[in-house]
């Protein structure tokens, strides 16, 4: 019987996407963004055993066949491959090699189907905060319940004052209660996993972002051929 392995994909500004690698057709996932100012440094970190694709991370320049463009804050030399990011860093790598962003960030996951399991399941999370907006797409899709999944506003703008987080005066992520706070009864894990409640700040989130994952257990699915994934998307 096939099983899903799962890629997540770092970037600076910690967007997260899990792959499967023995889903039942080719798939495609296809990265835009309506933001116009500097490069993005695209880092992937694996899980479930599977080696990092392209040691973990790669430059997208302007021109080439996918390309991303983000707010600025990464600085990166690309000789070196060494620089910072202000949310997501990952010891100043650009080829992260396995090592996982530093949170508040927000997320966007995919896990691909099977043969056997043929449904894919994706989000757009907040548990472990906000950075930026983001949403992902089906495309070409399979029937009922294949919606778009987002935050698509500036979390950062209604992020309460105890889950801020501030670089150099300025506003760059809002932390989720289980970051904050660093519990289990948060986290929804220990004792807590499978019955733990959403807290008022999950509530908040859920509203302005109500297509968002803003607690565990809530994931939309899908089949589709092609997932588009939007940062920062007009709204």
């Amino acid at each position: 019987m096939a099983t899903s392995s799962h890629y997540f994909i770092f970037f600076c500004i910690l967007v997260s996407i899990s792959l499967a690698q023995s889903h039942a057709y080719p798939m495609k996932l296809s990265f835009s963004t309506h933001f116009s100012s500097l490069l993005l440094e695209l880092n992937f970190l694996s899980n479930g055993g599977h080696p990092s694709p392209k040691h973990g991370g790669f430059h997208l320049g302007s021109g080439e066949e996918v390309v991303i463009q983000v707010p600025k804050g990464c600085s990166f030399d690309h000789k070196t491959a060494k620089g910072s990011c202000p949310i997501g860093d990952c010891g100043g790598l650009l080829q992260c090699n396995g090592i996982g962003g530093i949170p508040p960030a927000t997320l966007v996951e995919i896990t691909l189907g099977t043969s056997q399991s043929p449904l894919h399941f994706y989000d757009v999370s907040l548990v472990d905060g906000f950075n930026l907006p983001a949403s992902v797409k089906p495309a070409g899709g399979g029937g009922a319940g294949c919606g778009i999944a987002a935050c698509e506003v500036n979390l950062n703008v209604y992020c309460p004052s105890s889950l801020v987080v501030e670089r150099n005066g300025k506003v760059v992520g809002c932390k989720s209660v289980c970051l904050a706070a660093k519990s289990d009864r948060y986290f929804c894990t220990g004792e807590f996993a499978g019955r733990c409640k959403p807290t008022v700040f999950a509530h908040l989130f859920k509203i302005i972002c109500p297509n968002s994952y803003s607690y565990a257990y809530v994931v939309k699915t899908c089949v589709a051929p092609r997932y588009v994934i939007i940062f920062c998307p007009a709204h």
